[in-house]
């Protein structure tokens, strides 16, 4: 696989120095990607990164992932207003673990692989680092003229920013130059790689290996990925979307890439599969042909959700999301972990009651219309039910159906659906 290439046709290459493909084509060479270590969990924002990583590898090439332990300690001011919370050395190698965990799934670092991908953190390299070592060591090579002249430094000092920038933050570029320059030095590392807003940075650095190595050193960023409606890429209603399924579900995975509208999903279908570029012209034809049926999302969900998360996660995730449109079965209604039975039904109207109302058995009617408040009164649930309009836990009921412990899911929670599409969640407590 030509990397370049592959890149080009998944519109993932913004910039690029000259003489990049010319060394791929030399040799397999090492490339990285910096990742900062600020929470113990990837989001989706890091997975364009992580895809590059992944084809860079794929073309037989080795990956390696710079966790940013020490440049997590300053703050980077790339297109950012203000200055970021700083962390401690303990939180810093916890989120390490965790995000090493997490790639593992998504990069190959089996020691039998040639290219194995190698994960590192600065932290190592720079905790012993003086500043009197740095300032001469590193300083001196690269003049207050350039990095003044980054864009990422003039944004701040533009007047845009109330806060200015910190000596601080303007000294992160020339860390960023370091960790490259030392990658190069001890990984013969030959790429940077990084969002387009990294671009001042990592040129930074092929400038000190340059000016103090002699070296030869290459840039290469891929775009900021955005939506068509001008939202935030990843972001959603609560936040941001994780791969720790404890901070978001896979059923809330797989629905953030299941909901994405048809412009986004045939950008983020090139970007974050491995799809290659046959089958996603097939996919895009065949959803062309019948747009309602959301092939093209389905097949994005469904990739991603597999490789981020775990086969069986993504056919919970499915069959989820068919018990909410009305298609699911008791069954399957019963299999659901109350994390994921949660998220299906996030936002539904939610009530409780004491565990006595069901010790022995609440006829149905009272269950529905005093026990609670789904309706407003005996008389309208019991039309209701006479009208087939009531089901609990995805089964139809008439009027002298009795509650009972056998009715809770998870031993604490009883789906009611009134209608087609209102659904109340009763907690037994």
């Amino acid at each position: 696989m030509d990397f370049i290439e592959e890149l080009k046709w998944r519109g993932m290459i913004h910039d690029m120095m000259p003489g990049t493909e010319k060394q791929l084509q030399k040799e397999m060479t090492s490339a990285y990607v910096g990742i900062d270590p600020t929470a113990d969990s990837l989001h989706i924002g890091h997975l364009v990164g992580v895809m590059m990583l992944k084809h860079f590898q794929v073309a037989g090439h080795r990956p390696i992932v710079l966790v940013g332990g020490a440049t997590g300690m300053i703050g980077d001011p790339s297109m950012k207003s203000s200055e970021r919370n700083l962390l401690d050395e303990e939180t810093l190698r916890h989120n390490q673990i965790c995000i090493k965990q997490q790639l593992s799934k998504l990069l190959d670092f089996s020691k039998e692989a040639e290219n194995r991908a190698l994960m590192v953190n600065n932290y190592d390299w720079m905790k012993d680092f003086t500043f009197l070592e740095f300032i001469r060591d590193v300083g001196k090579h690269i003049t207050v003229n350039y990095m003044m002249a980054k864009d990422s430094v003039k944004k701040r000092l533009s007047g845009d920013s109330r806060e200015g920038l910190s000596f601080t933050e303007f000294t992160y570029q020339l860390v960023q130059a370091y960790d490259f320059l030392y990658l190069y030095n001890h990984q013969n590392c030959k790429i940077q790689m990084g969002g387009s807003d990294q671009w001042g940075n990592i040129t930074t650095g092929t400038e000190l290996i340059r000016r103090k190595e002699g070296g030869e050193a290459f840039a290469l960023t891929c775009p900021l990925i955005t939506k068509t409606d001008g939202g935030k890429f990843g972001k959603t209603e609560t936040g941001n979307v994780w791969l720790d399924p404890e901070r978001t579900s896979p059923y809330q995975f797989y629905q953030f890439w299941l909901n994405t509208s048809d412009e986004d999903a045939g950008k983020y279908i090139k970007i974050f599969t491995l799809y290659n570029k046959e089958q996603i012209d097939e996919i895009i034809a065949k959803h062309r042909e019948e747009p309602h049926r959301r092939e093209l999302q389905k097949a994005l969900a469904r990739e991603i959700t597999i490789r981020v998360h775990s086969k069986e996660d993504y056919n919970t995730a499915v069959e989820a999301s068919q018990i909410l449109f009305g298609k699911g079965t008791t069954d399957m209604l019963r299999k659901l972990d109350e994390k994921t039975l949660l998220s299906v039904f996030e936002g539904v109207p939610q009530f409780e009651i004491s565990k006595d109302v069901i010790a022995s058995s609440t006829g149905v009617i009272d269950f529905l219309a005093e026990k609670t408040d789904i309706f407003k009164s005996k008389g309208e649930a019991r039309r209701m039910l006479k009208d087939n309009g009531v089901a609990i836990n995805k089964e139809k009921v008439r009027e002298t159906y009795e509650i009972t412990g056998k009715d809770l899911l998870n031993e604490k929670y009883i789906l009611v659906q009134k209608g087609k599409k209102n659904y109340f969640l009763v907690k037994v407590v």
